[in-house]
């Protein structure tokens, strides 16, 4: 397993020299964050974010993510020209030796949270999903904004969008992610680019929109749309296992070399669909994170990994989610982790 770190670039406050004196860190995760969803990454932009790792000895090798336009996932008549940009980007980075690309197919949201610092006995604080709260919260009247949704959208942008997917529904959005796969996983192919799709964060539908990546069932589904090793999964512990439904080692053990990526963190459920994200170790939180992490090894699983979303801890300010200090403290966990787990497998 090799141990990553996600990098915003030159504006994050999390520097490369600091993720680098992390130990056992081999590279960072990162993307090209000024060409809108859609758009086509310059190879001379790639080359410049691989040498900027480079030089300070990290590898460049998992992008995430390359977004997917909404016009993708609503299949309308912009999709196809979309999906060649899409290839387009592929392509690209496999030249540039990427090897895995975790994106998601998630309406409207992205990761969504009704509280960005949750208080926790300790003094840290961290991010927290109440469904009581997040409800209430409608996103066409509600001045407060929504953790995790994209303030870019007007509200009548807002408004517009909820209503194609309220039509469009949970099937036809199968039918448009199967299309996607069909163009994109044959060029990833020979590109040598694993494609690693994100689950849905919360796993559940939110405000009437459709989230299909989602829980066992879904997962089965969507790797049989395109069935190749190309096609394959980010499997993220916080989000799968804010359902505790989601047996998360039985899952693991199950998708036996369609895991490309693994994002590894923990959560403690305080209620119905209700959550706080704690310390990566098992004893904070509601996952067994040796037993993720053994079934990871056991099921010969030798991709990239990284700690998630971490708290803010000894008073940092930062990028909520992706402070330095707690997601740093959970890379070393986790790398000590994984040599307990290879060393008593021998």
């Amino acid at each position: 397993m090799k141990m990553t770190f996600r990098w915003y670039g030159d504006n994050d406050p999390v520097t490369l020299d600091h993720i680098r004196q992390i130990p056992e860190m081999t590279g960072i995760v990162s993307a090209i964050y000024n060409v809108p969803a859609g758009g086509v990454w310059s190879r001379e932009s790639i080359a410049e974010l691989k040498k900027k790792a480079n030089d300070k000895g990290l590898e460049f090798e998992v992008v995430e993510s390359v977004p997917v336009p909404e016009d993708i996932k609503l299949g309308n008549e912009k999709a196809p020209q979309l999906i060649e940009n899409y290839c387009e980007n592929v392509r690209r980075l496999g030249e540039a030796g990427v090897k895995c690309i975790c994106y998601n197919f998630m309406p409207v949201f992205d990761w969504l949270r009704s509280e960005l610092e949750h208080a926790h006995t300790d003094g840290s604080n961290g991010l927290a999903y109440d469904e009581e709260t997040v409800l209430a919260m409608n996103p066409l009247t509600s001045e407060l904004s929504l953790p995790g949704w994209d303030e870019s959208y007007t509200k009548e942008q807002l408004k517009d969008l909820l209503k194609q997917y309220e039509e469009l529904g949970e099937e036809k959005l199968w039918e448009n992610v199967k299309t996607f796969l069909e163009a994109v996983i044959p060029v990833a192919e020979e590109a040598g680019v694993k494609m690693a799709i994100h689950p849905d964060d919360p796993p559940w539908g939110i405000f009437g929109l459709p989230r299909i990546i989602t829980n066992e069932e879904n997962l089965d589904r969507f790797l049989k749309l395109v069935d190749s090793p190309a096609n394959g999964l980010t499997f993220c512990t916080g989000s799968l296992g804010a359902d505790p439904k989601n047996d998360l080692v039985k899952m693991i053990r199950k998708y036996e070399g369609r895991i490309h990526f693994a994002h590894l963190r923990n959560i403690r459920h305080t209620g119905p669909r209700q959550f706080m994200e704690t310390g990566h170790p098992s004893d904070c939180g509601s996952l067994d994170m040796y037993e993720i992490v053994k079934a990871l090894h056991d099921s010969k699983f030798d991709g990239y990994v990284r700690p998630d979303h971490g708290r803010m801890i000894w008073g940092e300010k930062g990028r909520y989610g992706y402070g330095l200090f707690d997601r740093a403290l959970g890379a070393t966990y986790l790398t000590g982790l994984i040599e307990a787990v290879e060393k008593s497998s021998k």
